[in-house]
């Protein structure tokens, strides 16, 4: 929960404006109550020593250890001095320096033989990690003291800090505001919360900030990460809630109509997983309330089948689907694979056209104005019954006769805000559905799309094979990437075709003018189509018909490359990962990846989608430079190991911050999860989604918890809000 409104009081009343300002700009705090839910991180036991040995490289790190020895060194011919100092705790040193003027007061602080705490960032001099001029606090001069005794045993909590503001200044703003935990307001219902023996909210913030034993801090968490989870499972149970209200449409399939005359002339039977899915689209559809379903499916599970048959029952209905693809690559490509499987049933009004037909027209920012005006027509008038477009169908001089679905493909590339724009041109709420093919755990589906239904398609299509995948160190074994072009090269003389995809385009234009650390770190940039290109063609693909494809070519060469492609008049396309999302050439069999440790978990996979779509099984090459030990490959070798896209989500998400995750999802609005993690609390998330439901279904309007309506109001402020109304 972000802010708790009985402790709104700015930061500053209490803590000076000095501090308060760090606290805003570098933490996000603003009030009691936000700096009241800035939880530790972790704790120290203040009569135990932390492991030097496993302190990280360059980073800000607080450790209590015992001081062994400390000298004063003499440099630049006397004139200038250091203090050196050796901290022990028994599994490895570390060194303290300290410079100039700055030494007279640590030197006498810290005498061998006593203790202290330090917090600063861990660097390497002379093969020595050290800490450079760290702030710290002594802890008791002697360790025989009574005193040491008395804070042995005690729990030091370790905040997440800041540079000019260290976990013990934090402690002792948390000491100046603690006392008025006692106002926070519980928003746990009274019956909820003795029926789960949770203690109260004031009692679970004074046990997580200042703990007498483990148990404590148990306690307190639970608590704490029930509170997120809950506050946040009502408010979209309530949003839930709220869209049943809504009017809308019931759209039906017309017997004997167009998803008939669709499903008569399929040359094959649909899985079981398509008409699960199926059956549960239609149902929503049949329902006088807008649907709002999401609906995941791993690479080649066949939703563009099952989205295309709901088009054809709201067109049956009388109504118009209207499809948003993210690039005009994928709106050219569905609109070609629609064509071509409704065949004469997309003949509306054209000679040759079936009875039943309706128009499928494609609306793009790049169409020539007679093209652009023809569509526009057909889509006021009714005559188009299906548009397939790119973020162009949100224009305002984009009007429908009787807008009853949008299907939104590849969710996570849209703003909340676009798929907003494009449900207002209904003349009541249209259907939405929401498809995906980054798989995302059940967790996070139900955190961050909490507001959709959710339907799984994971079951890939009859006669489809696995991928095979392996990873190739180009570094270590230089072989194996001389291997890798000659399977390329095999699979062409087998009739097939095959992708190389590269990070950068190249060219000089989109380098970045800042090297990140990595790419310092490598002493190179990513690999770039446009030089790869040249490399190729000219040494392991001499002689075959290597082409380009990448984001800043013009649109009309772009569909040039991909309809060739697609026609089998190319034999490598080299590219960038605009082929990541719904690119569908059945033929092509072989994928390399250049510097494959530059992508995420996901887009590989994504990526690696794009082969084995045809009756011939698929082939994926991860090429990487990446030493064996490192992280990166470990993530390559977990993707070559499995194809199940859930797994690797998981993996995927184990390896970023929540936050980037949440935040991504909901539009750039800070992540209200301080204690909750969507992976390791699925039981936690699951358990208060239950809870959320059967408290709404009572009391929508939560007249009879006024305390949870506090922390509601309190977690949606204006900007979330916006968010969930038009997620």
């Amino acid at each position: 929960m972000d802010r708790v409104p009985a402790l709104d009081e700015p930061l500053k009343n209490t803590l000076g404006a000095a501090t308060a300002k760090v606290m805003a700009e570098h933490l996000d705090l603003h009030t009691v109550g936000d700096l009241l839910h800035h939880y530790p991180r972790r704790y120290e036991e203040r009569g135990q020593l932390t492991r030097l040995a496993d302190l990280p490289l360059d980073e800000d790190v607080t450790v209590v250890a015992q001081v062994a020895d400390s000298r004063v060194l003499k440099f630049n011919h006397g004139r200038g001095q250091r203090l050196e100092i050796t901290l022990t705790d028994g599994s490895g040193r570390l060194q303290l320096v300290f410079f100039g003027r700055g030494i007279h007061k640590p030197h006498k602080d810290l005498p061998p033989g006593s203790r202290g705490m330090f917090a600063g960032k861990v660097s390497v001099f002379n093969h020595k990690l050290q800490l450079a001029h760290p702030t710290y606090v002594p802890l008791g001069a002697d360790s025989g003291d009574d005193a040491v005794d008395a804070f042995a045993g005690k729990l030091i909590p370790i905040y997440p800090a800041c540079k000019g503001l260290e976990s013990w200044k934090i402690t002792k703003a948390v000491d100046a505001v603690l006392p008025r935990a006692v106002e926070a307001v519980d928003p746990l219902p009274p019956a909820l919360r003795e029926g789960r023996g949770f203690a109260s909210l004031p009692e679970a913030l004074l046990k997580v900030h200042r703990p007498d034993t483990k148990a404590d801090i148990e306690d307190a968490r639970q608590r704490l990460k029930w509170d997120e989870a809950f506050v946040l499972q009502v408010a979209l149970a309530r949003r839930r809630y709220d869209d049943t209200q809504l009017p809308a449409v019931a759209r039906r399939p017309r017997p004997d109509g167009l998803l008939d005359a669709f499903d008569a002339k399929l040359p094959f039977t649909l899985t079981e997983g398509q008409q699960k899915v199926s059956k549960e689209i239609f149902d929503d559809l049949a329902t006088e309330h807008p649907m709002h379903r999401l609906l995941q499916g791993e690479v080649g599970s066949g939703k563009t089948m099952v989205a295309l048959r709901a088009m054809l029952t709201v067109v049956d209905s009388g109504g118009q689907a209207a499809m948003l693809a993210p690039t005009e690559v994928l709106a050219q490509q569905h609109h070609r694979s629609i064509t071509e499987m409704m065949g004469e049933l997309a003949e509306g009004g054209m000679l040759g056209g079936a009875e039943h037909a309706t128009k499928v027209v494609l609306l793009t920012g790049s169409m020539g104005a007679v093209a652009r005006r023809q569509a526009l027509l057909d889509l006021v008038t009714g005559e188009a019954g299906i548009v397939i477009g790119t973020h162009a169908l949100i224009e305002d001089k984009v009007q429908f006769h009787d807008l009853g679905l949008v299907v939104v493909d590849e969710q996570h590339r849209f703003g909340v805000e676009q798929r907003d724009a494009l449900r207002s041109k209904g003349k009541q709420p249209p259907h939405l559905l929401v498809m995906t093919a980054t798989p995302i755990p059940r967790t996070v589906a139900m955190t961050v799309f909490g507001d959709l239904e959710t339907s799984v398609l994971d079951q890939l299509p009859a006669g489809r094979l696995p991928i095979a995948s392996h990873v190739v160190p180009a570094q270590d074994k230089p072989h194996f990437l001389a291997r890798a072009w000659e399977r390329v090269r095999e699979e062409v003389e087998k009739g097939h075709q095959a992708y190389v995809v590269c990070p950068r385009i190249g060219d000089g234009e989109d380098d970045p003018k800042k090297k990140s650390a990595e790419d310092e770190a490598e002493k190179r940039p990513p690999l770039a189509v446009i030089e790869i290109a040249g490399q190729l063609a000219k040494g392991p693909l001499s002689g075959l018909r290597v082409e380009v494809l990448h984001g800043r070519m013009q649109p009309d060469d772009k569909d040039d490359v991909m309809r060739r492609f697609a026609a089998g008049d190319v034999d490598v396309l080299i590219a960038t990962t605009v082929i990541e999302v719904g690119v569908n050439v059945p033929n092509a069999t072989a994928m390399v990846i250049m510097d494959a440790d530059r992508f995420g978990v996901s887009q590989l996979h994504q990526l690696r989608g794009r082969v084995g779509r045809g009756s011939a099984p698929g082939l994926c090459l991860l090429v990487t430079e990446m030493p064996e030990a490192s992280p990166a490959r470990a993530r390559l070798g977990a993707v070559a190991a499995t194809l199940d896209g859930f797994e690797l989500s998981r993996i995927d998400l184990e390896q970023r911050r929540e936050g980037d995750v949440l935040g991504q999802a909901q539009s750039g609005v800070r992540s209200s999860l301080r204690m909750l993690t969507v992976i390791d609390d699925e039981e936690v998330i699951a358990a208060a989604r239950e809870e959320a439901v059967a408290i709404v279904a009572e009391d929508p309007d939560l007249e009879r918890l006024p305390e949870l309506r506090t922390a509601l109001d309190a977690l949606l402020d204006t900007e979330r809000e916006q968010y969930l109304d038009k997620g």
